[in-house]
């Protein structure tokens, strides 16, 4: 792991990213880049809708599950690009961005969109807050001491033994990610619930009815765990390496935005394959730091916020994939210590 340097106390600091900000702006990396996403939706939609027609092509096999697993990346793919459209990197306009969000999440890959927004909106804007941002609230797995002091039950089994359940857990996120995106289509905070509805439906019709016509029963549902297993795994093991294990804080903390969002990201260091395969989110600090930055633009502005954070005496964290994991496993290992 990489840090640039090492924490300088102060307060009233607001100016410091006023000048981050105007560096960035400077250099471009703020504008738009259509035709880069304009080719980025048609290779990634593309291959997508190609998977599913190699799986139909393919009909009645069990090597269907090798298709399960390529569809599962492809909609991950899809699923980033979803992301970017919800930070209107995409798009300047909201109208725009909410329909790719909608086409893209609901649509595409049964992912909602307006729950997404309201959950990854509260995460922007209180980032590991033990208390405002949903990431870090207790559910499945636990965060903090105190969480893990106040399980019981099945949650203080699964608590104590979190660290080693991570990654198996993980195949169960696609699940969950489909749960929550109905629940909140039901009783949860969307704006446009008959619209969001329908297209989750349409998405869940689609899918059963393609997966059932082409497969029997039993190879159906082995082409479902399967795929739908690892996506929720790609979709977990992209986002854990961001927050997981890094400092939380409070309302009794006062941070300002830079050192908010900067104290609590983690970069992943790698070259385009990384890029590619984490959707740009391997520049976390960037990414929080300028939510509306277009991606492919996020590795332009890493030189420039890492000096930036060098000469405010922040430190700038980095590290390796593999590090990045075990940097998380031992937080939860560490959270769980107390009950085992």
């Amino acid at each position: 792991m990489t840090v640039a340097a090492p924490i300088r106390p102060g307060t009233g600091r607001g100016s410091d990213y006023a000048a981050l900000s105007r560096r960035v702006g400077q250099a471009g990396l703020l504008e738009r880049r259509p035709a880069w996403y304009a080719a980025r939706i048609i290779c990634t939609v593309g291959a997508y809708v190609a998977g599913w027609a190699v799986f139909v092509l393919a009909g009645d096999s069990w090597w269907q599950l090798l298709t399960a697993a390529g569809l599962a990346v492809a909609a991950t793919q899809v699923a980033f690009l979803g992301h970017d459209a919800g930070h209107r990197q995409m798009f300047r306009t909201r109208r725009a961005s909410e329909t790719a969000g909608l086409l893209l999440g609901n649509l595409a890959t049964g992912l909602g969109y307006g729950w997404w927004m309201d959950k990854h909106t509260r995460h922007h804007a209180n980032p590991n807050h033990i208390d405002d941002d949903p990431d870090v609230g207790a559910g499945a797995l636990v965060w903090t001491p105190e969480q893990a002091a106040a399980t019981q039950g099945a949650a203080r089994w699964l608590a104590r033994w979190q660290a080693y359940l991570f990654f198996p857990m993980l195949l169960l996120e696609g699940l969950s990610l489909r749960v929550s995106s109905v629940r909140a289509v039901l009783s949860g905070p969307v704006r446009r619930r008959v619209l969001e509805g329908s297209l989750l439906a349409v998405h869940t019709a689609a899918y059963l009815g393609l997966v059932f016509a082409t497969l029997p029963p039993g190879r159906a549902v082995a082409f479902i765990a399967v795929h739908q297993g690892l996506w929720g795994l790609y979709m977990g093991c992209a986002f854990a390496p961001n927050h997981k294990g890094m400092p939380t804080f409070s309302a009794a903390d006062n941070l300002d935005f830079l050192r908010k969002q900067v104290l609590t990201s983690r970069n992943v260091r790698g070259g385009w394959f990384t890029d590619l395969l984490l959707g740009g989110l391997n520049y976390q600090i960037e990414h929080h730091l300028f939510p509306s930055m277009p991606r492919p633009h996020l590795r332009h502005a890493r030189p420039i916020v890492r000096a930036h954070c060098r000469e405010h005496g922040l430190p700038y964290t980095e590290a390796g994939l593999l590090d990045s994991y075990a940097e998380a496993l031992r937080h939860l290992h560490a959270v769980g210590r107390p009950l085992r």
